[in-house]
């Protein structure tokens, strides 16, 4: 799940893209709102958390030119501005949650995985293919009723395929699900990512498509 965070605190920032990340997301930051309308235009996320306080813009503003762009992106705005007319003017303008600083993480969260729900990427935090279930809250896999040990892109690439399963994902695209804007990726990270995943719940669960990339076929 690419999530892009736009926000101007880099204390903030740094915190925010840790604690997503380690929960699966993988994070894209921008301080600016010029900056979060290209990174929507040439590169869309899935989900964007979105501050009004930017340096350049206004973030209602930055929030009508995504609109503009894109009617469907879920957009979870993530202020200090915790006026009745500041929420009213977020969610009338197509904001699809509002979230108040300062806010625990959990809170921050939940409300994700429910946009995540909305995408009708998953229907509730339980994703259950054959003997595997992944929880999208706990972070755990269970196999035939035991726990699987899996690293935090293991975990992120096992839920990107389970979510499309049945549906080819290239290399590249499992690349961007994997890793945030400007991190190092080894020639062979996805290989070596499916290579573990195999050896962990069965050799046959992911289909390699030669020459095109990966799959969990439906049946």
């Amino acid at each position: 799940m690419r999530l892009l965070l736009v926000e101007d605190n880099p204390s903030l920032a740094s915190g925010l893209s840790l604690a997503l990340s380690n929960k699966g997301f993988s994070v894209n930051h921008v301080s600016k709102g010029q900056q979060a309308l290209r990174a929507v235009q040439d590169d869309k996320p899935d989900l964007v958390t979105l501050d009004l306080g930017l340096p350049d813009m206004d973030g209602l503003d930055v929030l009508r030119q995504i609109r503009k762009l894109d009617s469907e992106l879920p957009v979870l705005i993530l202020t200090a501005r915790d006026s009745v007319d500041d929420k009213v003017s977020g969610l009338d303008l197509g904001a699809d949650d509002y979230l108040c600083k300062p806010f625990e993480i959990e809170e921050l969260e939940a409300r994700l995985r429910v946009l995540e729900r909305r995408l009708g990427m998953v229907s509730s935090s339980r994703i259950e293919f054959g003997d595997i279930t992944l929880d999208t809250a706990t972070l755990e896999v269970i196999q035939k009723g035991n726990p699987v040990d899996l690293s935090r892109r293991e975990y992120m690439m096992l839920k990107s395929l389970l979510v499309n399963a049945g549906k080819v994902l290239t290399r590249d695209s499992l690349e961007d699900k994997l890793y945030s804007w400007g991190e190092e990726v080894a020639s062979n990270a996805i290989e070596v990512h499916i290579h573990h995943l195999r050896k962990k719940l069965g050799a046959s669960l992911i289909k390699t498509i030669r020459g095109v990339g990966y799959t969990i076929p439906k049946s």
